[in-house]
């Protein structure tokens, strides 16, 4: 990558819906006469196996990245970051942060929430936007957020370059030997192989508290955890495809599946209506997420040849015995709903 210049990668969306291959080509036919840009174009970002070109170029790009994605951003970045494309997450006003709830300070003063445990992953110092293509029909709107990005970015790299320069004061002798590795070049034509549909949980390392909830629950080895004993996604490909329920068990609501039709499980902000885990159908007498989570479970075990086992196995009601606290979006919601008369 030639330097100065920002990596926009535009991930193609599974299938050849018209509509949506329509806003990938007019997009990549603006950016490529964009100046200051590198455009690449790789299959969705969900289905990248280890091995694939498209995989192994995002792995090899060194500076700052925007990524457009048929996925909400949470889950692309998250996605990412468990392929080894870390860097910090930056922010766009295509999709501002979820504001607090009203009662949300209230909250915090009764009960003090864990942190995340973070990324593990050390990667470059560099910053990586998430755009999400379902957001708007046409391609100017993503062209325009993208100038300003890389405007912010070259101010990024100045920043960069000059804290650099301040911590270390002392000149380095150069013995014509190469600083870096060269980064290895990838063909159009092996970036695009179609790879096969793919299915298996993201985890949002910034809410995840490592409570182990969902390697208690899945019992299809997914998960490990590793030297610092901290969950990963160890056996991906050992999920059974279509199943959520691990994310449903999970309290922190940071198990993401980016290709499941619920927002809130696929990855949508966390902190609005959007993101609750629930539809309408729930409200009027529906089994909680505990219930439909240990069905799922028991389906799959079915379809394995193995015996169902119900919640007698790591289903627990967490927060039984928590004191009421302020009402949340779901409590306004019902309280809403009370005033209708329905």
């Amino acid at each position: 990558m030639s330097s100065g210049k920002i990596t926009v990668v535009i991930s193609q969306a599974p299938g050849k819906n018209p509509a949506k291959r329509a806003l990938e080509e007019n997009l990549a036919a603006s950016l490529l006469l964009e100046p200051g840009i590198e455009l690449s174009i790789v299959p969705h970002l969900y289905d990248l196996g280890p091995d694939h070109t498209g995989r192994l170029f995002l792995e090899s790009v060194p500076g700052d990245m925007v990524v457009l994605a048929w996925l909400f951003p949470r889950a692309a970045y998250w996605l990412l970051d468990r392929d080894g494309i870390a860097g910090t997450e930056g922010q766009s006003p295509l999709h501002p942060v979820v504001p607090k709830d009203e009662d949300e300070d209230e909250k915090e003063d009764q009960a003090v929430k864990a942190p995340g445990i973070g990324s593990a992953l050390e990667g470059p110092k560099r910053t990586i936007w998430c755009l999400d293509l379902r957001d708007h029909a046409g391609h100017q709107v993503y062209l325009e957020e993208i100038r300003r990005i890389s405007a912010e970015a070259a101010l990024l790299r100045k920043a960069r370059l000059a804290q650099k320069q301040t911590n270390q004061p002392v000149a380095v002798i150069s013995l014509g030997l190469p600083t870096q590795k060269p980064a290895p070049s990838y063909t159009p034509e092996s970036l695009l192989e179609t790879p096969g549909r793919r299915w298996y949980p993201v985890i949002d390392y910034s809410r995840c508290t490592n409570c182990l909830e969902c390697l208690d629950f899945c019992l299809f080895g997914v998960y490990g955890v590793d030297g610092l004993d901290r969950i990963l996604v160890e056996n991906q490909d050992s999920c059974k495809k279509g199943c959520p329920a691990c994310s449903r068990v999970c309290p922190e609501q940071a198990i993401i599946f980016p290709d499941y039709k619920s927002p809130a499980i696929a990855g949508a902000p966390v902190g609005n209506i959007s993101g609750l885990k629930i539809d309408l159908s729930k409200l009027f007498g529906g089994e909680d997420a505990m219930v439909v989570a240990a069905k799922e479970r028991d389906r799959e075990l079915v379809r394995d040849g193995r015996e169902a086992v119900g919640q007698t196995v790591a289903v627990k009601r967490r927060h039984a015995e928590k004191p009421a606290g302020p009402k949340d979006d779901l409590d306004g919601l019902l309280d809403t709903l009370d005033s209708l008369d329905i």
